[in-house]
């Protein structure tokens, strides 16, 4: 019987820590679409999404002006049959909006998103446009 000793050993190390990986990797996969919902929720509220963004449309303010940014629903049915939306989105969110570029004037107000890098990765980021890109079916 022969033993390859140390390479055998690294080699089992390998497969073992690939095999963690794989199985972290796919964890959210297993969750539930409430739990996942409520993980983006989270995320997003961490983040500081929701200090603008809802999920659902708003009124006009008390003060007559309207929302700060558009709500997910809107964005979701604005770009859900946008195969680019979801790079271009994420990009805006690490780098923020365009101030020439008014795509939402009229529903919400002046204001520019601002940069999001440093409260957000970007592989969040990715992962929050792209459940609110599925949040309308």
């Amino acid at each position: 019987m022969r033993s390859n000793g140390p390479c055998r050993r690294s080699r089992m190390r390998q497969l073992s820590c690939a095999l963690t990986a794989l199985f972290v990797a796919a964890a959210p996969a297993a969750a539930n679409q409430a739990e996942y919902d409520a993980a983006m929720l989270k995320l997003a509220t961490e983040s500081g999404c929701m200090a603008c963004h809802s999920i659902l449309p708003v009124a006009r303010r008390a003060d007559g002006l309207p929302p700060i940014a558009p709500a997910w629903r809107d964005i979701a049915i604005r770009y859900r049959d946008d195969p680019g939306a979801s790079n271009r989105l994420t990009r805006t969110v690490m780098t923020g909006s365009n101030p020439n570029s008014r795509h939402w004037a009229d529903k919400v107000s002046a204001a520019n998103m601002p940069p999001n890098a440093v409260a957000v990765s970007e592989a969040d980021a990715r992962m929050l446009v792209n459940w609110i890109l599925v949040l309308v079916p």
